[in-house]
């Protein structure tokens, strides 16, 4: 509610920082970043880290303990270092993406942090494969702790793989899929660090986010009342995101 750069006294202006916020283009460009890169987090860790943990699950599946290393090692990386990464992946010139579209004879070769449109897909990307493993490291664990009676009632009714799987294990994960929803979709709104080290936030204001915009606000710009409106907005957010949620998890018994 105050006009202040840090230092000294602020002077209250009351909502003059919020009429500011949700006039300002800006702010709208990082909320449809935030629904973009919620969505392509949360789609891409869920369903992969489901897969690979059904198939990790399975007794019959070769190398498992390997694969449970090989999915979970880029959780342990720092995002630092999974950032530099991507960044030689996606040199527009020399990037092993565009490298692989060469040798495989496709014409489409892009600059893809430099591209208004691409550049929130592909920084989300990055987020999403390095994240994965933490999802598939919950699934994983809500598969383990449900008893194998209930796959051995199933076999007995005739229940193929698949259709146990459908009918036992993804109804009896819902309180393990209701916190992998909500580390995804709240990490999208409030992302940060990627578009930070990648692109600082280009090209342009084409990746900004919510966090992006308080961070400039408050630190660079040194206006900390419109920063911590941004950031109070932000909390809001998350929050609905997370009763939401769990209003639809929400079971009979509840």
């Amino acid at each position: 509610f105050y006009e202040w750069n840090g230092l000294g006294s602020g002077i209250f202006i009351g909502l003059d920082n919020y009429k500011n916020l949700f006039r300002d283009t800006v702010f709208k460009i990082a909320n449809k970043n935030a629904i973009k890169f919620a969505a392509v987090i949360t789609i891409f860790q869920i369903f992969f880290a489901s897969i690979f943990a059904l198939v990790v699950s399975n007794r019959r599946t070769k190398g498992r303990d390997f694969l449970r290393v090989a999915y979970f090692i880029p959780v342990v990386l720092s995002v630092t270092v999974v950032c530099q990464l991507w960044l030689s992946i996606y040199n527009a010139d020399n990037g092993l993406l565009n490298h692989l579209f060469r040798l495989l004879g496709l014409n489409y070769q892009q600059n893809w942090l430099a591209d208004r449109k691409l550049a929130i897909y592909a920084i989300a990307f990055v987020n999403a494969w390095q994240w994965m493993g933490y999802q598939f490291a919950l699934i994983l664990a809500g598969i383990k702790s449900i008893p194998e009676v209930y796959y051995e009632a199933a076999r007995i009714d005739g229940a193929s793989s698949i259709q146990a799987h459908c009918k036992v294990t993804i109804p009896l994960l819902s309180e393990t899929y209701k916190l992998g929803f909500i580390v995804a979709i709240t990490g999208g709104i409030k992302a940060f660090t990627e578009m930070f080290i990648m692109t600082k936030g280009g090209p342009g204001n084409a990746t900004y986010t919510l966090t992006y915009l308080m961070y400039k606000a408050a630190f660079r710009e040194f206006r900390y009342g419109y920063g911590m409106a941004a950031a109070s907005i932000l909390v809001i957010q998350c929050l609905l995101v997370i009763l939401i949620i769990n209003r639809l998890f929400r079971t009979k018994d509840e």
